[in-house]
């Protein structure tokens, strides 16, 4: 699969005649809609698409105040969100575009290959301080998180660490590509990305959500046959009232066409 690495504030912007839409939220669905557009603006060349990341909060609350048509998302919407957009006489469109699942990092040069759930929960609420309690080297962890307007820090947050506090004072960053570079760079590093993120600067960890029993790869394979525990879905959210104006491209993203890449992407399809 290709696997694409994506700058924070990437945007693809092509500039056209009529049905101008824009795109924005999750730094994890960003490589999926920036492909999708680009491959869609070819046969749709009187649209306008505009892309940009930003994290999934700032999509939802863009989609609230009306300055974007397409919110995206690595994390389903809230009740307070949904009920601002009910109080301002709209009602919203949740749709599922792909799966992804959530890989576990640390740097190449650690010796550790896998964790159990707990181990992880242990490090990131601040329990477990050094690689050699869950037999690393005598190392000081250093957890990287993203940032809390993230949709991925919020999953990570409910899945992994069963709603438990971050540890205070974690490092936080602003996107995927980030604590890519910042784990590559930092020997006691560990992280989480989405599955597309990944690359030969860091290694990703095997998993056990089983106390041990077993340990499962991030994978594409392992994401659709569902035996990586952490895999979740990718949204778009939409005005009711913007249907026409979204609809064609959801669809794209929707059809074989689309859903191949997904694939090509480093995400897990529909079928």
């Amino acid at each position: 699969m290709k696997k694409i690495i994506l700058a924070t504030f990437a945007i693809i912007t092509i500039m056209t005649q009529a049905n101008a839409q824009k795109i924005k939220g999750s730094e994890t669905v960003l490589p999926l809609t920036q492909k999708t557009a680009e491959v869609y603006l070819k046969s749709n060349p009187k649209s306008n698409i505009t892309v940009t990341g930003g994290g999934s909060g700032v999509g939802i609350s863009s989609l609230i105040e009306g300055t974007t048509d397409i919110a995206q998302a690595s994390r389903k919407m809230k009740f307070d969100e949904r009920q601002k957009i009910q109080e301002g006489g709209n009602s919203v469109k949740e749709v599922i575009v792909a799966y992804d699942a959530m890989a576990i990092i640390v740097n190449p040069a650690n010796k550790i290959s896998k964790l159990t759930r707990e181990q992880i929960e242990g490090i990131f609420t601040g329990k477990i301080k050094n690689w050699k309690e869950v037999g690393g080297d005598d190392l000081k962890i250093i957890p990287y998180a993203r940032e809390t307007s993230s949709g991925t820090y919020e999953f990570f947050k409910e899945s992994v660490l069963k709603n438990k506090n971050y540890m205070s004072g974690i490092m936080s960053m602003p996107a995927n590509g980030a604590i890519i570079q910042s784990v590559s760079q930092t020997k006691g590093a560990i992280a989480y990305v989405g599955l597309a993120y990944l690359d030969k600067n860091v290694k990703a960890l095997h998993v056990s959500y089983n106390g041990g029993k077993s340990f499962i790869e991030p994978s594409y394979a392992n994401a659709k046959n569902k035996t990586y525990p952490i895999v979740r879905p990718l949204f778009y959210y939409y005005l009711a009232k913007s249907t026409s104006t979204v609809k064609p491209f959801i669809d794209f993203v929707l059809s074989p066409a689309g859903q191949k890449l997904v694939d090509e992407v480093g995400y897990v399809d529909l079928k």
